[in-house]
């Protein structure tokens, strides 16, 4: 059998939300890795003391209880592998991995169980829910009732932010059961309270985020931030890191605490508390216990008495405390001498601090990155100038922080830090064909190929040629109709590269074959008039039948009266609930009743459909005969108001006329007989007799 197994993809659950990340079993234990935070949890084998297997939302899950009481759950894993893992854990840790289902009646009547940092509501021998004591925020009591209020989580969309549970009393004397209740969840409850002295104070700590001065009291479990406006508790179990940088100016000092879960004040979230120190800054310390205490509890790295910088007995007091490694800058020196670089994030100036395993940049907002979440960097050259560039990290999720604005001499530093560290470079090949120097980059502006820049000259190609295509679109669809008897000198400006001043459109034409112009004229047709678009439908006819009922609805309108009687005070879903329970009790023999009810007023609404149908018919042909008249009346209205038009407009010679005529113009003339034309000439005694289709057709020629 195999020492260690792995899952990929697999969610621990953590105060309500489900982080991902990879889960290794080994010999010495078991170790899940926080793809998002980079957080390790590690359980030794000797700690474990139950193991359950059991079918959730995401598939089947593991739920590990540790011997002190602290309880583990992750998620995402396959049915087929609880035979590996059942196998693994009789091997390697002498437990019998346990198939236990979660109960699903959905009842809210059970029995309350404490094991450890777990309450479980159980019905019978299967537990229905299960909730962390550690989530507990506030436990208060009443008359038969405790209230259980939770810590917010800010990484889930819906937080459980209160259970009420009802203990009914007992007939046992002295024991109040909903104070025994209460001091069960209480002892294992994360619910902080500042009792007690501190161990130290710090007064008037300059903070850059949250921004403000605050006095610092320093308790066994937490962290006391107290303001002028607002006050943070921060458990020392949220802290993830420590980080002590120097500032560039080297007379100041950042101590950065990262926190998980954050603190927040409204809606804004604060995952860094970033302090600002001066190093000329001293202090001499009193710890509130006495020296047997001290070293008790801290073995010699804290003293009863200490005195030095006031950023080191900062840091020193919270590593003791954290019981965490600080992260100072590892061998990374820029051009100037410093451990940082000066850069730009989000539009806000900071500095860049290249770690042993990742890059922080503080201080607005403050960005931590490991070295094992990126997926690669990308030197860019400057948008605004030439004398800066941009340094791109793209992680593995996707997530891209671009800073900006860095001096060009800092390149050559960072190419070889992040070369070193063996990061994948995206424009790797640049960088080497070029010589790894600072004063050679700044030279190659002109001289050197640069991929960023060709890029930028391609995208602004094919923006020109979109804009191009567009233009020309939108110039030949034009709407405008081209008369040649009006408009023709307009034409030769236009269009014609060599434009005469001649008025002739033999001459335009001729001119524009020659030539052979770039852009050609399009001549657009009068449009055609649109057809009209169908009439809607017709509305539901007022007078037309009414459709029969079924035999169900015949009954429920003879019954509906009966049923309220009966049920006083029904409402009309319900009426409609009872009522479909009766008729489908009801028997067979009483059912037919209703069904030749049902069949007879078919009939008669056929009957009725057919005799209106029939006067529908006659009402229709009535209506075409009425309309065919009127389409008659205005046809002829209109032919004598077209006779009367061309006939008091004479023409100064034959077939000339003052605009251009179209064949179809000509055509629809002749749509006309002869005998109207004449008797609508004799009526308006017109001087010159009505053209002939064969002048016409000549004429406009």
């Amino acid at each position: 059998m195999a020492d260690t197994l792995e899952f990929n993809e697999i969610y621990q659950e953590v105060k309500g939300s489900m982080n991902d990340g990879r889960l290794r079993l080994s010999r010495q234990g078991v170790i899940f890795k926080n793809s998002k935070t980079g957080k390790v949890d590690n359980i030794q084998a000797s700690e474990l003391a139950e193991g359950v297997w059991r079918r959730v939302a995401l598939g089947h899950g593991l739920k590990l209880l540790t011997k002190n009481g602290h309880v583990y759950k992750y998620d995402g894993f396959r049915e087929s592998e609880f035979d590996k893992l059942s196998d693994f854990f009789k091997a390697h840790y002498c437990l019998e991995l346990a198939e236990k289902d979660l109960c699903v009646k959905g009842w809210n009547w059970g029995t309350v169980r404490f094991g450890g940092q777990l309450l479980s509501f159980d019905i019978g021998e299967q537990p229905v829910f299960e909730i962390p004591l550690s989530n507990v925020s506030q436990c208060t009591t009443g008359k038969n009732e405790v209230t259980l209020e939770f810590h917010q989580n800010d990484d889930a969309e819906v937080s459980l932010m209160e259970v009420r549970f009802y203990v009914p009393p007992t007939q046992e004397d002295g024991v109040d059961p909903v104070e025994a209740f209460a001091q069960n969840v209480l002892s294992k409850a994360d619910v902080i309270q500042a009792t007690g002295d501190a161990i130290c104070i710090f007064r008037e700590l300059q903070c850059l985020t949250p921004r403000g001065r605050y006095d610092i009291r320093i308790y066994p479990t937490f962290l006391h931030l107290h303001g002028k406006t607002f006050d943070y508790k921060i458990p020392y179990t949220t802290v993830l890191r420590l980080f002590l940088l120097p500032h560039k100016d080297q007379r100041q000092m950042f101590f950065v605490i990262s926190l998980d879960p954050p603190i927040k004040q409204g809606q804004t979230r604060y995952h860094f508390l970033i302090l600002l120190f001066s190093k000329d800054e001293d202090i001499s310390l009193t710890l509130n216990m006495n020296e047997e205490e001290v070293e008790k509890r801290f073995e010699g790295r804290l003293t009863k008495n200490m005195s030095g910088s006031l950023y080191e007995m900062v840091s020193r007091v919270m590593k003791a405390l954290v019981n965490r490694k600080i992260t100072v800058p590892g061998n990374f020196q820029g051009h100037s001498g410093a451990q940082c670089i000066t850069c730009s994030y989000k539009a806000s100036s900071g500095l860049l601090y290249p770690l042993e395993r990742g890059f922080i940049y503080v201080h607005k907002p403050p960005v931590h990155i490991r070295f094992d979440e990126i997926s690669f960097v990308n030197f860019a050259r400057g948008t605004t100038t030439t004398r800066s560039f941009d340094f791109e990290i793209e992680t593995k999720q996707g997530t891209q922080y671009t800073f900006s604005s860095i001096e060009r001499e800092e390149y050559g530093k960072l190419f070889d830090f992040v070369n070193a560290k063996k990061l994948n470079i995206k424009n790797r090949g640049l960088k080497e064909g070029m010589k790894q120097s600072y004063d050679e980059y700044a030279d190659s502006d002109e001289d050197q190929h640069d991929a960023y820049l060709e890029r930028m000259k391609e995208e602004g190609k094919i923006r020109e040629e979109n804009a191009n295509d567009s233009s020309d679109g939108s110039g030949e669809e034009t709407d405008e109709s081209f008369n040649p008897g009006e408009e023709d000198d307009d034409v030769a400006e236009e269009f014609d590269s060599n434009a005469s001043a001649s008025s002739s459109s033999g001459d335009g034409d001729s001119d524009r074959d020659d030539k052979k112009p770039a852009k050609k004229a399009k001549i657009v047709k009068d449009r055609k008039p649109r057809k009209k678009q169908p009439e809607s439908k017709k509305g539901k006819d007022p007078n037309a039948p009414k459709r029969p009922m079924s035999a169900y609805m015949l009954w429920l309108n003879a019954s509906r009266e009966k049923i309220k009687s009966d049920h006083p005070g029904i409402s009309i879903t319900d009426l409609s609930k009872k009522a479909g329970e009766l008729w489908k009790a009801m028997s067979k023999e009483k059912k037919e009743e209703w069904d030749r009810k049902a069949e007879d007023a078919r009939r008669d609404y056929e009957k009725a459909m057919k005799e209106y149908s029939k006067a529908d018919s006659h009402r229709g042909e009535r209506s075409k005969k009425k309309k065919k008249q009127e389409k008659l009346v205005k046809g002829k209205g209109d032919k004598k108001g077209t006779t009367s038009k061309s006939s008091s407009s004479k023409s100064p010679a034959k077939g000339m006329s003052d605009s251009f005529k179209s064949k179809e113009f000509v055509s629809s003339d002749e749509s006309s007989s002869a005998e109207s034309k004449k008797e609508d000439s004799e009526d308006e005694g017109a001087a010159s007799p009505a053209p002939s289709s064969e002048d016409s057709a000549s004429g406009s020629d």
